[in-house]
């Protein structure tokens, strides 16, 4: 069996699973944020005898989509989720100031862990493959069930292998290397699939960097993206819980539905451009048009990491962003935050002439604190440039690395971030 397959028959219950089958199978961990808890609180209240949930110690309720609230409706989501939180005794509820992006602060808190099976109330749940668990999200009435009987039902998805070969150039992250990866299977290329992640590059990367690359397994229409668990994956775990987990690992004749290489060696930076986050070129490509930009965004539970922001400090350094744009900053999470304030990111950041707001999935979606006007062009870090997503429908939104969104501040428009300076500190 495949590594999706393994962890899931486990928790169904099964000696094996094959894809195509329904099984219905128990969680470890259900999450909601204040958008999907909403509608999931009213459909559990809708329950008959649904009055507490499963285990008040498996539930993770985060406040992060309009953080702090931008109008009196956000007000409202956030106050019915706290209350629910403090009715059902839950042990992790991340208020505002307390947590950051959902899916930034379940791995740092050790709320994920190998071998566990995990669903949400967002799409990027899938984020926690990264330390190889099995993570989807689901719409907020599976999730409602989830809260009541800790058990989900699903189908077993077929595997996708991606084998990835070769160094990183310099100057090439991970998010590249996503984003080249959704540009060969396509928006709906791994549609329903999982995506299980191979290969002497993907030996090599940070945590960071896959919880980047299975953060966007969505993208390519996925139902999961999944990492073996390995020494550096048990290390990040074990230095946040001591709970024990198993690691599964695939079988050596597992059954994959196709097997996909991609050569790093060559990879350049990528960029996504408008209107969806498979129209990905290298960025040598996009550079034959100079792309003026309004805005850059960089954080995002893609990219909201200590790492992305120590890029981003490493480039922007005792220099000054261009006059002709505005750039924002989301740490991912408090933790990051203060982590970024102490080595001093944030001054960095600030002196530059950066906005550096609360941790928060802001602008991300079009939410607050920097959507776009018409017209205006935005370099962002975030997983998806659909038409309207940052904010007007009329505004352009490409996707690139904290490295190239970094560099591409300091001209105004999209800059190859291998031809700038980086400071020597933040390392």
């Amino acid at each position: 069996m495949t590594l999706t397959e393994k962890i899931l028959a486990r928790h169904a219950g099964l000696e094996r699973v094959e894809p195509g089958q329904i099984i219905n199978a128990k969680v470890d961990l259900v999450l909601a944020n204040e958008l999907s808890a909403a509608v999931a609180i009213a459909v559990m209240r809708s329950m008959k005898g649904a009055d507490r949930v499963f285990d008040r110690k498996k539930i993770a309720l985060v406040e992060d989509h309009f953080v702090p609230a931008k109008d009196a409706q956000s007000a409202k989501l956030a106050r019915l989720m706290k209350e629910f939180a403090a009715e059902q005794e839950i042990e992790h509820f991340f208020d505002v100031g307390r947590g950051g992006i959902e899916h930034v602060v379940l791995p740092e808190e050790g709320l994920v862990a190998p071998g566990e099976l995990i669903v949400g109330g967002d799409s990027h749940t899938c984020t926690y493959g990264a330390l190889g668990a099995f993570a989807t999200g689901m719409g907020s009435t599976d999730i409602a069930a989830a809260f009541v009987l800790g058990e989900v039902w699903l189908r077993v998805p077929p595997t996708i292998k991606v084998v990835y070969n070769g160094a990183l150039q310099d100057g090439v992250y991970a998010k590249d290397l996503m984003l080249a990866t959704v540009g060969t299977l396509g928006i709906d290329g791994a549609t329903y699939r999982a995506l299980e992640y191979h290969g002497s590059t993907i030996d090599a990367l940070s945590i960071t960097g896959r919880l980047t690359m299975a953060n966007m397994a969505i993208e390519a229409g996925a139902k999961n993206g999944i990492f073996h668990a390995d020494e550096k994956a048990l290390a990040f775990v074990r230095e946040r819980t001591d709970r024990p987990f198993i690691v599964e690992r695939a079988d050596a004749d597992a059954a994959y539905e196709r097997i996909v290489a991609i050569d790093v060696a060559s990879l350049e930076p990528q960029i996504a451009c408008p209107h969806t986050p498979d129209n990905v070129h290298p960025i040598s490509e996009v550079l034959r048009d100079r792309v003026n930009l309004d805005q850059i965004f960089i954080g995002s539970c893609t990219n909201g990491y200590i790492e992305d922001l120590r890029i981003a400090a490493k480039i922007l350094h005792g220099k000054k962003i261009a006059s002709s744009l505005r750039v924002i900053v989301n740490p991912g999470s408090q933790k990051v935050w203060m982590q970024a304030a102490d080595e001093g990111i944030l001054k960095t950041l600030a002196s530059a002439g950066c906005v550096v707001n609360t941790p928060g999935c802001g602008a991300c979606f079009g939410g607050h604190m920097g959507t776009l006007g018409d017209g205006e062009r935005c370099l962002s870090t975030t997983n998806r440039n659909y038409v309207g997503r940052m904010g007007s429908p009329k505004a352009e939104v490409y996707l690139a690395s904290p490295a190239t969104c970094a560099a591409s501040a300091l001209t105004g428009h999209i800059t190859d971030p291998r031809v700038v300076e980086l400071a020597p500190a933040y390392s």
